[in-house]
């Protein structure tokens, strides 16, 4: 679908996107009590996504099959288009969830692809994983593996600064609810 040039290329501009989108965010909401009450406990949710998958994800060392893997391969992306989804619906703003998915769909998908050849690169066990597994939306006929949430990897994979993202994106558009009223 994308060529590995503009998936190397995107890759590398993922962190000023989401500067980007930051900024974007930060203009165009315009949050009301309403909106907040309905896409902050979305963003909540990919939040938590998020978090699970951290902590079930020793990166290269082993393959991520359980917990939330087993469910999606990419649990972490789809953590994130859970909570972008919700915020977008807590800034009461159409062009902000329409710029979110465009970068969705122009960024990370492209990443996502290149994540998942190196993930066949190291781990022979990828394909057959990859075969009984989706990559975003969940087959939900897979049977979860039980594995234990580990701290530890939650704190090496710093999925707390998500967390205190979060926190700082509910609380500007409290403070804009606020501010608009």
């Amino acid at each position: 679908m994308f060529s590995k040039a503009y998936a190397d290329r995107v890759a590398r501009l993922r962190v000023s996107a989401g500067f980007v989108l930051v900024a974007a965010f930060a203009w165009f909401s315009r949050p009301t009590g309403q909106s907040l009450k309905l896409g902050l406990p979305v963003a909540l949710i990919g939040l938590t996504l998020r978090a699970w998958a951290a902590g079930n994800l020793a990166k290269d060392s082993t393959l991520a099959m359980a917990g939330p893997y087993s469910l999606v391969r990419n649990p972490l992306y789809v953590g994130t288009l859970i909570a972008a989804a919700g915020f977008a619906m807590a800034s009461a703003s159409w062009p902000l969830a329409l710029l979110f998915a465009v970068v969705f769909l122009l960024v990370y998908l492209p990443v996502i692809g290149l994540e998942e050849q190196h993930l066949r690169d190291i781990f022979p066990e990828f394909p057959a994983y990859a075969e009984r597994v989706a990559a975003l939306f969940p087959r939900f006929t897979v049977t979860p593996l039980t594995n234990r949430f580990q701290f530890a990897l939650y704190k090496k994979n710093r999925e707390y600064e998500a967390g205190l993202g979060f926190l700082a994106g509910a609380a500007l558009l409290i403070v804009k609810s606020y501010l608009t009223v």
